[in-house]
């Protein structure tokens, strides 16, 4: 075999060898650009769900539609300047479509900005950045909040209107946390018979809530409150863990994301809901708009309601619905979708699994 044909042979098993490696998305800098790229920016790995679904979904979708097309991923770990530079990054490298989840939506405004005006089209995912976006992917979060302070009522019975509640709400810097806040007060107020504490908890951390929890609990006594409305279930562990160590029991804590943690506790039941989110059908819309706009076709067959932030109103959307999960229909939602195996749900309350009908 001769130089020449060596080096080509060679090129094709480097070329043969990198494209599926490229298809599934990458935090190398180099991961692709320009016509075929579209970028994915999420803004933490706290939160089982991103690196576990909404990343790898997002990446076997794109693939599914378009073979040569690539998808340059990048976590920013809570961190807003980390995300200002993988965005920039992308942008310098010529990539004309980006999915962003922002960590701080408001910061975000004057990088979607700068960047729509170069012709680069923003998708606003699960949370609704600031600022010139081509469309948004997320929930009706004002309707989660509202279910969340259902269930809150629910778990208090006919002893509602005379239980005082504990309210931790999510980051400030979270355009969703609001929307969830409100929806919980619409349902709350006025339905029990006060919000003894309430505290928005920056970047939405398990130890802060802990740590608010176990004050609460020292300032009001073991006695002093009913229900605690947690808007996450990250945050909601931290809770779970401090009214543990005050050996509080029978307190209905809820959450939100259905992450496994969460619902283990709800089989135990130091946990009393969460909500889920099916994170499949957001992240597939997602994937296939940002498809269509990498592509310049329409979108409006996958946007089929509107939403207005702070800077741009009808921004094209799509809203999916959640729902409220319990020890009582768990079997029917979360392990009927396979968004959790019955094994690893029931790893450690095997007993309470059993209770419920899981094993």
């Amino acid at each position: 075999m001769n130089a020449i044909m060596r080096r080509a042979l060679t090129g094709a098993v480097a070329i043969s060898l990198a494209a599926p490696l490229a298809a599934c998305g990458s935090d190398r800098q180099d991961a692709g650009a320009g016509k075929d790229s579209i970028g994915l920016l999420l803004p933490e790995n706290k939160a089982a769900r991103y690196e576990k679904f909404d990343r790898r979904i997002i990446s076997s979708r794109v693939a599914s539609l378009c073979l040569e097309c690539k998808v340059d991923y990048h976590n920013a770990e809570q961190q807003v300047d980390t995300q200002k530079r993988q965005f920039d990054a992308l942008v310098k490298k010529g990539v004309k479509v980006i999915i962003l989840d922002p960590v701080d939506a408001a910061a975000a405004k004057n990088w979607v900005d700068s960047a729509a005006k170069k012709g680069v089209k923003v998708i606003a995912y699960d949370r609704l950045v600031e600022g010139d976006v081509a469309a948004y992917v997320s929930y009706d979060n004002e309707k989660i909040g509202r279910l969340q302070g259902q269930a809150i009522l629910t778990a208090l019975g006919s002893q509602a209107a005379a239980s005082d509640v504990v309210m931790m709400n999510g980051s400030p810097t979270d355009p969703n946390a609001p929307a969830y806040k409100k929806g919980a007060h619409e349902v709350l107020d006025d339905k029990v018979h006060k919000i003894v504490f309430e505290k928005d908890i920056p970047d939405w951390s398990a130890a802060a809530a802990k740590k608010e929890m176990t004050d609460v609990i020292n300032a009001q006594g073991a006695e002093g409150f009913d229900a605690v409305y947690s808007a996450n279930d990250g945050m909601a562990g931290g809770i779970a863990a401090a009214l543990k160590s005050a050996g509080i029991k029978n307190v209905p804590v809820g959450g939100q994301d259905a992450e496994l943690p969460a619902l283990q506790r709800v089989v135990a039941g130091t946990q009393y809901f969460t909500i889920y989110k099916e994170v499949r059908p957001e992240a597939e819309t997602a994937a296939e708009i940002a498809f269509r706009l990498l592509r310049g076709k329409s979108i409006k067959s996958l946007t089929t309601t509107t939403a207005d932030s702070k800077s741009k109103s009808g921004i094209p959307a799509q809203l999916f619905k959640a729902q409220i999960v319990t020890k009582k229909n768990m079997k029917n939602t979360v392990v009927r979708d396979g968004a959790v195996r019955t094994d690893l749900l029931c790893e450690g309350v095997t007993t309470a699994c059993k209770s419920v009908g899981l094993e």
